[in-house]
């Protein structure tokens, strides 16, 4: 395999180095560039679009810089009619219309990479103005889509009310979350009760209603209509990877919690992730303590940052009051060793400096900890669940969800990350680093639509926690993701081998893989989202057929002119 630049990092420039590297990666996608477009201009590409829905020029870049796209023409409606007005105008003209967010996420479920202006693609952007927020009892929430998990969430908390886990980047939209069924990390600890309102699943579990633009075969045209959580149709929109347009969702809602966090690295990988039944500080023994727990092992370490979560109303003696999120200031703001060698490894392809990578992510962490007194953190919930901003280390990463029984928890990740340590160590020693990041683990629960106290919800059909109908008794999913800077040789081949053993050791006997939609998936050796067994066959299956007809038939009928789709979307689904 022979080397090649980092899509977007191009190596030949002589000022793309170290700290230039990690300046421009953090500038990818923090805030989407909109350029007001000049109206001759756009009154002949775009003739007749909607008087009153502002038009602009736009690039598009998702997570990782590897999906872009420039010059694209996007709108920024103020409100739900006119959302609907640029779709008929896009319906009526032959164009596509993608909705865009914050652009965070890896997977080609927005724009697929080669996708230009000529290809009649127009972005409707979320986060300009569908962003309200409105209590509709004591227990839901009303947001527009394009609200963040940040805004969201604080939002709730000065209603004294809160979600029992959260994806850790604040600034995700809530309309990208619920399109690839976002999740934190929770399962209940050993005699804890689950919070009305609250659910261990993921955040589309929450849903009571969503508003989407959807064909209506009586007026001719796209319309918004409501869905309640009980309507068959809702099942296909609640996770529906970018094949509809969602505007406005109603959320269930639970009293807020104080969570304490605990982070340590002092648990080598070995004894964390042991095989079942072994003394000795497991993976497992914190999921029963505290049920909310997170594993960050930095490639070619032993010792992996372990973040702990516990219920605690009040404040404990030794943890230090939050106020605000995103206390790990030494994982947003790299610090210059991380950043000077993650520099020289893409400006001068120094792979081999992956182990000395690693071992540096791992020193910053805890040294880090120690140096800003975040080892162990208390506060409302929103303050220790959210700690991921833009300017950290933009990485790839493919994802999997595990679905098995709770007694099954420490077993998957003996074997994954057996089976893991093994090939990084073969890769090594034929002078391979396909890994310089890191390996990130979270449990969950499953979607159980009995959490939405509604009568007849129903589950999403394409959330990677629906529950499996042949396995009733499956109430967990480990969720493993492997990270790695973009463009690094060998890592495709390699996340095959990862997704390969997934796929083949859990396919349905004690426990099932499944994709994580916003990540990488359906690897060959050069590529992801590119296997055409896994995208035809293994994706399918994984989800049931019935349920995966269902969904795709059901986004089909919603919108029968594949208006809210692209080339992959149409791979995937057809």
């Amino acid at each position: 395999m022979t080397d090649r630049s980092v899509r977007g990092f191009p190596r030949d420039d002589p000022s793309w180095t170290r700290r230039g590297f990690l300046r421009s990666a953090a500038a990818l996608t923090a805030v989407p560039v909109l350029v007001a477009a000049d109206p001759a201009v756009a009154a002949e590409e775009l003739p007749d679009f909607p008087a009153g829905v502002a038009l602009y020029r736009s690039a598009y870049r998702n997570w990782a810089g590897e999906i872009t796209a420039e010059g694209l023409w996007a709108c920024a409606p103020t409100g739900p009619g006119q959302a609907v007005a640029a779709v008929n105008w896009a319906w009526r003209h032959g164009w596509t219309v993608r909705a865009r967010g914050s652009a965070h996420g890896w997977s080609p479920l927005t724009i697929t990479e080669g996708t230009s202006a000529d290809n009649r693609v127009l972005l409707v952007d979320t986060v300009s103005h569908l962003t309200g927020l409105a209590l509709e009892s004591a227990s839901s929430v009303r947001a527009g889509t394009g609200v963040t998990l940040e805004a969201l969430l604080t939002f709730l908390e000065g209603h004294g009310l809160g979600v029992t886990a959260a994806p850790a980047p604040g600034g995700l939209t809530l309309g990208g979350a619920l399109a690839v069924d976002a999740h934190g990390t929770a399962v209940p600890a050993e005699g804890e009760r689950q919070v009305p309102g609250h659910t261990y699943g993921s955040l589309s579990n929450l849903v009571l209603e969503l508003t989407a633009v959807v064909w209506d075969e009586d007026s001719g045209a796209y319309v918004l209509r409501t869905y309640g959580r009980d309507e068959a149709d809702c099942a296909a929109l609640l996770t529906h990877l970018g094949r509809a347009l969602v505007t406005e969702v109603v959320l269930r809602v639970g009293a807020n919690t104080n969570l304490r966090c605990v982070s340590r690295t002092d648990i080598p990988a070995g004894e964390l992730f042991a095989e079942p039944g072994a003394d000795g500080r497991t993976f497992a023994s914190f999921l029963d303590q505290a049920g909310r727990v997170e594993a960050i092992w930095f490639a070619f370490t032993e010792f992996p940052w372990l973040k702990v979560w516990s219920v605690s109303p009040t404040r404990p003696l030794t943890s230090r009051r939050v106020n605000s999120p995103y206390n790990y200031p030494f994982s947003d703001n790299i610090p210059t060793p991380v950043a000077d060698l993650a520099g020289r490894i893409v400006s001068d392809a120094a792979w081999y400096l992956a182990p000395v990578l690693g071992n540096a992510q791992y020193d910053a962490a805890a040294l880090g900890l120690v140096a800003t007194l975040s080892a162990d953190i208390w506060g409302p919930s929103k303050n220790t669940l959210l700690y991921l901003r833009p300017t950290t280390l933009r990485v790839t990463t493919n994802g999997s969800a595990v679905l098995t029984t709770r007694d099954q928890v420490q077993r998957v990740l003996a074997e994954f990350t057996a089976f893991y340590r093994e090939r990084l160590t073969a890769y090594a020693a034929l002078g391979r680093f396909p890994v310089n990041g890191s390996v990130e683990i979270r449990v969950t629960g499953l979607d159980d639509p009995a959490d939405a106290a509604v009568d007849g919800a129903r589950t999403p059909l394409l959330s990677a926690l629906r529950p499996s109908e042949a396995h009733p008794e499956w109430d967990t999913a480990v969720w493993l993701n492997v990270l790695t800077l973009p463009g690094t040789p060998y890592a495709e081949a390699f996340l095959r081998e990862m997704e390969r053993f997934l796929l083949g050791t859990y396919d349905g006997g004690h426990a099932l893989a499944r994709v994580e939609w916003s990540k990488g998936w359906a690897y060959t050796d050069e590529a992801a989202w590119s296997d055409e067994q896994v995208l035809g066959t293994t994706i399918p299956t994984s989800f049931g057929e019935t349920a995966w007809r269902q969904a795709a038939g059901t986004l089909d009928r919603l919108d029968p002119h594949h208006v809210f789709e692209n080339a992959f979307l149409d791979r995937l689904f057809r």
